[in-house]
């Protein structure tokens, strides 16, 4: 089993992501990226979910579409090519769209890739905004947010049970079960924006991903905070990941990541997209400076 992580900046744990859009499909440089990062003291790796992209005409007013001629890597396929090109880099999905997908399949995709890993596997999960992506898998939009609710446990049933009989609403099992299992309870963290994701997260995850600036955050937080009490859970056991998405100076990095270690951030996780590199190699040398920037703020 993996352990918890090296918490390399100020008591929480240090991501890096890899997404295509910008990185290029070359098998090599996706091995040197993982490889690199976790040379660089990295503990995990987490990458995006997007199996449809739409032409940009099909945008409605106030949604967003996922443009055709943006490459995006199948999750569960990338992680299990880096669990055997790295030995201890934490994989992190962020996130997986589950309610497009078929529940039992996840179950078992995510069992493999965990026992595989040896233990490496974190599930975040979310609901999504792509209707083409939806529309194109034979998945309902409009009702994502009732089966992720269904979904989440019933996972945790198939990853636990020898034996589940299962009727939900989206959902029907007799008698049946993945096999194999994985050896532990695969962490479930969510992710999204607004009451309803901090919702579900509160009562059925172990954890929460906020996307962003760290002040746009806070609410975030202290809302969570408040679910998680009137749930009854112990606060200090759910996990709370800042991704920031325009990474841009070691400076900011280093300044975002103390202000998230003191609100009780357990992970801060870097997204080198969009912020003018070109090539992996200077995605590469970006975090490189990044890591060398908070080792020498927090120690590494």
């Amino acid at each position: 089993m993996r352990a918890t992580g090296a918490r390399t900046v100020a008591g929480m744990e240090l991501g890096a992501g890899l997404m295509a859009s910008e990185l290029g499909n070359d098998p090599g440089a996706i091995r040197d990226f993982a490889q690199t990062i976790e040379g660089l003291g990295f503990d995990n790796m987490f990458t995006n979910d997007h199996v449809v992209g739409g032409h940009p005409d099909r945008l409605r007013p106030g949604e967003k579409v996922n443009t055709f001629e943006m490459p995006c890597h199948e999750p569960f396929v990338l992680l299990s090519f880096v669990a055997g090109a790295t030995t201890r880099l934490g994989l992190v999905t962020s996130i997986v769209i589950l309610p497009q997908r078929q529940t039992v399949l996840v179950a078992q995709q995510a069992a493999d890739v965990d026992l595989l890993s040896h233990g490496r596997l974190r599930l975040g999960v979310g609901t999504g905004w792509n209707w083409v992506e939806y529309h194109a898998l034979g998945q309902d939009f409009a009702s994502r947010g009732r089966r992720i609710t269904e979904q989440a446990q019933l996972l945790r049933r198939l990853w636990s049970e020898p034996l589940v009989s299962f009727e939900g609403e989206f959902d029907h099992i007799e008698r049946g079960c993945i096999n194999p299992r994985p050896r532990r309870m695969i962490p479930m963290w969510f992710g999204g924006f607004g009451d309803a994701a901090f919702r579900r997260a509160s009562r059925l995850g172990d954890g929460f991903s906020f996307a962003g600036d760290v002040d746009s955050a806070l609410n975030g937080v202290h809302r969570v905070n408040e679910l998680l009490a009137a749930e009854g859970r112990d606060a200090g056991e759910f996990g709370r990941e800042l991704i920031l998405t325009r990474a841009r100076t070691a400076a900011d990095v280093v300044d975002t990541a103390s202000k998230w270690a003191d609100v009780g951030g357990s992970q801060v996780s870097i997204v080198t997209m969009k912020v003018g590199l070109d090539g992996h190699q200077a995605h590469v040398d970006h975090l490189a400076e990044l890591k060398a920037a908070i080792d020498a703020r927090f120690g590494s």
